[in-house]
């Protein structure tokens, strides 16, 4: 099974720009998805991206599309979610997780239980 551990996440104003990092352990990374959900207060959690293993297939929110970008460098089995013109309403908990072994990243939304290993998620916080 993959392990991951998010880093990066930080305080930004509006317009502003993180790169959160995922990295991972185990043999079958390169096998596995890799997604980001996210977490604000009051809110349940979502998806926000996610990148396939086979072709690098990605997907994202409505709600991040043109600004975040997510990639993947096998050699360093780390995954990376660019967030560029980062909104207040971006500021959440922000999670990596791996799916399980096969999983395709969908077209639609990504769901919870399609992931068996999460990180402990890193803290986003945009305000002026």
């Amino acid at each position: 099974q993959v392990q991951v551990a998010e880093s990066g996440g930080g305080s930004v104003q509006p317009g502003g720009s993180l790169r959160l990092s995922c990295a991972a352990s185990g043999s079958t990374f390169d096998y596995s998805a890799i997604a980001w959900f996210r977490q604000a207060p009051g809110k349940q959690r979502a998806g926000v991206s996610c990148i396939s293993s086979s072709d690098g297939h990605t997907w994202y929110a409505d709600s991040v599309k043109g600004r975040f970008t997510i990639s993947r460098d096998n050699a360093k089995n780390e995954v990376y979610l660019q967030m560029n013109n980062l909104k207040p309403e971006d500021t959440a908990v922000y999670y990596c997780a791996a799916g399980i072994l096969g999983y395709y990243c969908n077209d639609y939304d990504q769901a919870e239980g399609d992931f068996d290993s999460w990180g402990q998620g890193t803290q986003v916080s945009v305000s002026s």
